[in-house]
């Protein structure tokens, strides 16, 4: 009888295969209440790593860490009309506490535009103060009708930007900035997806903002992930807070202002971006385990493994030494298989004597004997080379999975055969949109005919990206 394999083959059941990697490869767990999730060491991570690679990156744009309360007055998200009627269906609102009813309900943040701008109108009193940079890393509440760890939770975790600044044009440069320069650039360079950088509709835009900008990946199984926003605001929250500054003519204008964001969603994204059969596949540059150095049994195997990890540590590579020999070799292997880490250093006895080990590569497969002693200078190669790989393989699932079609039948056809597809966003308009929705497609992004991010919804040449999405 063959035997059963570890995982679901993706082919079979791509939902099912993806629940099965989160439990398999000890990523997360589901919560005691629906919606939530419990996020296990080796899932919290890999999002260490996003945090660390990220933060470098806001701040090299100006931000600075700020927080602010979980709790926020139910009146605040009144005061913006478009704001609180996008989130009213997810808002999770406290009634008691302290054993008495509150006086004003509050809400559990579900995201920070209100609670932050009314301290933004304390905070700003001149141009002198402008341009005011703030993020925070923080959990949200939304609550979620129908949850999936890591992309749809009730609670999740993510940071969140809020800028302020003198004219609409220093906004709009800014969120672009982060749009690009630290979001972009993250999601290519380090996670290896091959993310589009659009325009999102007026549909699809953000509650309160005058335009959205997004990321969107495609996953595994042709579907759209949206993995990052950046909104221009206007001057809607500032009328609603009254944060205004002294202009150098000695004028009060209303700060023209920016928020931004990412979460947990990103570890969903890896997973169906990069998974296989066999488990989870993650980009060397950004794994928190790099290298697992393996003793397959013996006691100066043991010691050799740890002398090698200290080595290997020491020239940069992020290391794990395993040296449980009192478990099969094999459960380790797979289960490390399971986990995506890039490259298996394994040294028996056999290896030892020949002064070997052998080099496993989880990206492109495979297994090699290497000399020990040229390790530390042949793993950074071979991990740059795995990173290159896993871009690559995103870029080329994107594009022959991207079809141009003339037509909105065309258009959902596409998507619904599990691809993406483009076409003039003139030929298709809101009221293509629409249509598309009642068939649970969408348009995920609006873009150039050169792939740049036009300026306008009805800028010349624009295309509408076509998907079915997570």
């Amino acid at each position: 009888m063959a035997k059963a394999p570890v995982l679901t083959p993706q082919a079979e059941d791509f939902p099912r295969w993806y629940q099965d990697l989160i439990n398999k490869a000890e990523l997360a767990d589901n919560g005691p209440v629906r919606g939530t999730m419990v996020i296990r060491p080796y899932g919290y991570g890999l999002w260490e790593r996003m945090q660390q690679e990220m933060d470098a990156r806001i701040k090299d744009a100006g931000a600075q860490n700020a927080y602010f309360p979980l709790f926020i007055p139910q009146s605040y998200l009144t005061k913006e009309a478009e704001h609180v009627e996008g989130f009213a269906p997810e808002l999770a609102v406290v009634t008691h506490g302290g054993g008495k009813e509150l006086d004003e309900p509050v809400v559990v943040r579900p995201t920070s535009e209100t609670i932050i701008n009314d301290y933004f109108s304390k905070w700003v009193q001149s141009y002198r103060d402008l341009p005011l940079l703030i993020n925070q890393w923080a959990n949200v509440v939304r609550w979620e009708m129908r949850p999936r760890v890591f992309l749809r939770t009730s609670e999740f975790l993510w940071q969140e930007g809020h800028t302020a600044h003198a004219t609409y044009e220093d906004a709009r440069d800014y969120a672009a900035r982060i749009h690009t320069d630290v979001y972009g650039d993250f999601m290519t360079n380090v996670l290896g997806i091959d993310v589009v950088l659009g325009r999102k509709t007026a549909k699809e835009r953000f509650a309160g903002a005058i335009n959205t900008l997004t990321l969107e990946g495609m996953m595994g199984d042709g579907k759209a992930l949206q993995l990052g926003t950046s909104h221009e605001l206007g001057t809607n929250f500032a009328k609603a807070f009254n944060t205004q500054y002294l202009s150098k003519e000695g004028k009060q204008e209303l700060v023209w202002q920016t928020s931004w964001g990412v979460s947990t969603r990103m570890v969903g994204g890896l997973i169906m971006s990069h998974g296989d059969d066999n488990g989870l596949r993650v980009p060397p540059r950004l794994a928190a385990v790099q290298v697992v150095v393996m003793a397959i049994k013996g006691d100066e195997a043991v010691a050799k493994v740890r002398e090698l990890g200290d080595q290997l540590k020491a020239a940069g590579i992020r290391v794990q030494v395993d040296d449980r020999v009192d478990t099969p070799f094999g459960r380790r292997a797979v289960d490390w298989e399971l986990k995506g880490v890039p490259v298996r250093i394994e040294i028996g006895p056999r290896d030892l004597e020949a002064g070997t080990a052998m080099l496993a590569r989880r990206i492109p497969g495979g297994k090699e004997p290497v000399q020990i002693t040229d390790l530390a200078a042949l793993l950074p190669k071979v991990l740059e080379e795995d990173q290159a790989q896993l871009l690559r393989e995103s870029r080329e699932r994107r594009e022959a999975r991207t079809s141009d079609v003339a037509t909105i039948g065309e258009a959902a056809e596409a998507a619904i055969a599990g691809g993406w597809a483009r076409i003039p966003w003139a030929d298709l308009g809101p009221e293509g949109e629409a249509k598309l929705a009642e068939q649970a497609v969408s348009v995920r992004c609006l873009i150039a005919e050169d792939g740049s991010v036009p300026q306008a919804d009805d800028a010349p040449g624009t295309l509408a990206i076509v998907a079915r999405s997570y």
